[in-house]
């Protein structure tokens, strides 16, 4: 009778009795399994004779593979922190989905006579001395690494190298809207932001951020771990300010794939939309309560104010002034005393109203009465003037003196003897 060895030299088993009872029993499980089929089948006779020799060929095909397959899978109890292992170029792969892809192990010259091997998912290696080049064509596994490994013969010491692989996918779609909220925004409230970023992988590598405007408000990552496409909801909490009515909010996801990424990381934007912020009306000038003004004078009062919806002004004014008045300025050219008295300016829209008053103090008008004392005291002055001079004209009338005399200023004229 033929031997085992005979048959089918198995130099490459393992000393490892537990690990052959266990491929034999393996082994005789499918074999039965597949000579039971090939009994019931028509031509069954044909291999009856040969029942013994075909069963015995059969468990050593199956222990062998099985034996060859357990020894490439063996990689994963090997040393990754090992002085001489194995190195990768790159140390990191970053691939888009779809896309072509390869990396090459280079395993140290001393360890050229032990035995090295490449352990991977998908694609085809070469070997070509102590390099290892790994290619695929066409990249389809979401969750996948490959193992650059080599095993010394003497102490069965595995030292491994593991090559990280990040397969990525761009969004396929980034938007931005309100949480449970349409139409206009009311200023002070609480609104929640949401950017919806649709089957992006990984997320973990995934970073969102939110702009008003040109401004960035925040940026957030996600927690998820997943490596295969997922959609993922980003929130922001915002409280809009009178100033925010009318500015635009959007978000960009952006994929942060380090060095070894694409040079302009994968980018993608959602669109823009508009805010409207509802707030009620805000005086925008600060005219003092008590407004004092000289009769004659022009009175302008203005309670002009901002709100959103655009606001209505309604007057109280003193029963002498002009009515009724309903914008947000009043005036009067030529103010009268009749003119003073509390002016109340109510501003209002739908969030709310306010209450602005004015009282007015209309003082007289003084130049007419400047000019009366100045016209007064210079008609006093001439007449003093005149009579002081018709006084002296009439006590000096007498003698040499003459009315020419007094405008001279007094000067005395000598009479001069003449001698014959």
């Amino acid at each position: 009778m033929e031997s085992l060895v005979d048959i089918c030299p198995l130099s490459f088993f393992w000393d490892n009795l537990k690990l052959k009872s266990l491929l034999v029993s393996v082994s005789d499980t499918l074999c039965d399994r597949r000579w039971s089929r090939t009994l019931r089948s028509p031509d069954s006779s044909l291999f009856a004779q040969k029942n013994g020799k075909t069963m015995f060929c059969c468990r050593i095909f199956l222990v062998v593979s099985l034996a060859n397959f357990l020894r490439d899978l063996h990689v994963s109890s090997c040393d990754p922190s090992c002085a001489e292992k194995p190195e990768f170029t790159p140390s990191r792969l970053v691939v888009k989905y779809g896309d072509a892809t390869s990396a090459r192990c280079s395993v140290c010259e001393s360890c050229s006579k032990n035995i090295y091997n490449l352990e991977r998912a998908l694609g085809s290696h070469t070997i070509n001395g102590t390099t290892i080049v790994w290619k695929v064509e066409k990249m389809t596994e979401w969750d996948t690494n490959t193992m650059c490994y080599f095993t010394n013969d003497t102490t069965n010491h595995q030292c491994c190298t593991t090559l990280p692989i990040t397969v990525y996918k761009p969004p396929d779609r980034v938007s931005i809207s309100f949480l449970n909220h349409t139409g206009p925004m009311f200023m002070g409230h609480d609104y929640a932001l949401q950017c919806e970023v649709q089957n992006v992988a990984p997320v973990e590598k995934l970073s969102v951020t939110f702009y008003r405007g040109q401004t960035a408000l925040t940026q957030l990552q996600s927690n998820n771990t997943h490596k295969k496409p997922v959609t993922e909801i980003f929130s922001l909490s915002i409280t809009p300010r009178k100033e925010d009515n009318g500015v635009q909010y959007w978000c960009e996801a952006k994929l942060e794939l380090g060095p070894e990424g694409p040079e302009l990381p994968p980018l993608v934007t959602s669109q823009r939309t508009t805010a409207t912020v509802f707030y009620k009306p805000h005086l925008e000038t600060s005219d003092p309560e008590t407004v004092t003004i000289t009769e004659g004078q022009r009175l302008q009062l203005n309670c002009t104010s901002v709100g959103n919806p655009s606001p209505s002004y309604t007057w109280k004014i003193p029963p002498a002034s002009p009515s009724p008045w309903n914008s947000s300025v009043i005036t009067i050219e030529s103010v009268t005393f009749e003119h003073g008295g509390w002016y109340t300016c109510d501003v209002r829209n739908s969030v709310g109203k306010i209450t602005v008053m004015y009282n007015v103090d209309v003082k007289a008008d003084i130049t007419p009465y400047i000019i009366y004392g100045v016209v007064g005291g210079g008609l006093l002055l001439i007449f003093f003037t005149t009579i002081v001079l018709i006084h002296c004209y009439k006590h000096n009338r007498m003698g040499q003196y003459n009315l020419k005399d007094v405008f001279r200023l007094h000067t005395r004229h000598v009479a001069v003897p003449i001698t014959e």
